[in-house]
């Protein structure tokens, strides 16, 4: 409709290195991922090959150590490069978070010798991991979960079933918190669990609004055997090394909602310009006009929460409150200029011919995982007022 290209977005990056690194990650989008994402999401193909290649350059280990194989880049520019992606491509973006999701246990609770074991080859080794917390029956009360682990020797014995895992059936490793003790938040104990054990299976992947390249499915555990080397942090420690996951990983889908957003701020822009009706473009018209400048307001906004956030969270300070602030707003965010995008189309945005119908089914997604909002808003009210009474 328009020849009117989208500017990139003008970040504020602490290094000349960070400033690279974005360079990279721009260049491969436009070549590798941005120009197959749309007929790919719309056939349901899973790019495990960008995986492949995001690892080969480094970037599915940004936030962690360059000891095991990380790139010590900063939350701030980690979560900046997710937002790129996402906006290429939401599989993918999505993607790189829960992977960093599934390391996040063993880089800070695991022991040097679990961390030399294994994290070189999850950073920069090309495998890919998933994060499995929720069950069929044990979703936002994620303490209640019925998977169990028993004590066989020297091993573990997992049974039981986690439901809407990421990449569940094509992960080639699994962070997983079952239950080894007693009812409660103090019974979990978390595991690294190999893709191939004996005994783990998936379910087929189910059958989504969106993100249709990226496979979603149930993992039936049929007393998978784990070594006792294999235990992540101490028995018990489980559920807090979850939270502590799930606070780092609220930020991840923050930028990935701000990605999805401004991508189809960009198109709504794009169309606004070259679409003429009464003898000018649409965009002329104040209606229009103040939509669009609400969209980017709301976009701006969500960038500064997630960016302050992860400022808090790269200076060793609490961020859980905010992260929750910013998965809240930027995912809420998402939902609305992506519907609002659809609108400026018009007719045009409901079909599939142009991506912000897709935009659409994928923003809906972020208000949901990692924490519905309706729990972003619990934990902020407890940090505000306490806990509820009983």
């Amino acid at each position: 409709m328009s020849d009117r290209a989208p500017q990139p977005v003008e970040r504020q990056l602490p290094t000349e290195e960070s400033r690279d690194l974005l360079a990279l990650v721009r260049d491969m989008i436009q070549r590798e991922i941005a120009p197959r994402a749309a007929a790919e999401e719309d056939a349901g193909h899973f790019p495990r090959e960008i995986f492949a290649l995001l690892s080969e350059s480094g970037l599915l280990g940004l936030p962690y150590d360059a000891e095991y194989g990380g790139g010590d880049q900063p939350y701030e520019v980690y979560l900046q490069v997710l937002e790129e992606l996402a906006a290429a491509r939401l599989t993918v973006g999505l993607g790189v978070s829960v992977h960093s999701l599934a390391c996040h246990a063993l880089a800070g609770y695991g022991t040097k010798e679990q961390q030399a074991t294994h994290l070189p080859a999850m950073l920069g080794g090309g495998l890919l991991g998933a994060y499995c917390l929720s069950e069929p029956s044990s979703g936002s009360d994620a303490a209640s979960l019925r998977t169990k682990a028993v004590r066989d020797g020297d091993d573990w014995v997992i049974t039981g079933t986690k439901a809407w895992i990421t990449h569940g059936g094509v992960a080639d490793f699994y962070t997983v918190l079952a239950r080894t003790g007693g009812e409660g938040a103090r019974g979990i104990t978390a595991f690294l669990v190999p893709g191939d054990a004996e005994g783990l299976n998936a379910a087929a992947p189910e059958r989504k609004m969106g993100m249709k390249g990226s496979p979603t499915a149930q993992l039936h555990f049929d007393g998978v055997r784990v070594p006792d080397s294999r235990r992540i942090g101490e028995e018990g420690q489980g559920f807090a090394i979850a939270l502590s996951a799930l606070d780092s990983g609220r930020l991840g889908i923050a930028a990935c909602a701000i990605g999805v957003a401004q991508a189809a701020l960009d198109e709504a822009v794009s169309y606004a310009t070259g679409r003429q009706q009464f003898g000018r473009p649409i965009a002329d018209f104040q209606g229009l006009r103040f939509m669009l400048a609400d969209m980017a307001t709301q976009i701006e906004a969500g960038r500064s929460l997630y960016l302050a956030a992860a400022r808090l969270r790269d200076a060793g300070r609490p961020f859980s409150r905010e992260a929750a602030m910013a998965k809240l707003f930027c995912t809420d965010a998402a939902m609305r200029v992506t519907t609002d995008a659809v609108q400026v189309l018009g007719g045009y945005g409901y079909t599939l011919d142009f991506p912000v119908e897709r935009f659409m089914r994928e923003a809906k997604v972020l208000q949901i995982v990692e924490g519905t909002n309706q729990i972003q808003r619990m934990v902020i009210a407890r940090h505000l007022v306490g806990p509820e009474t009983r």
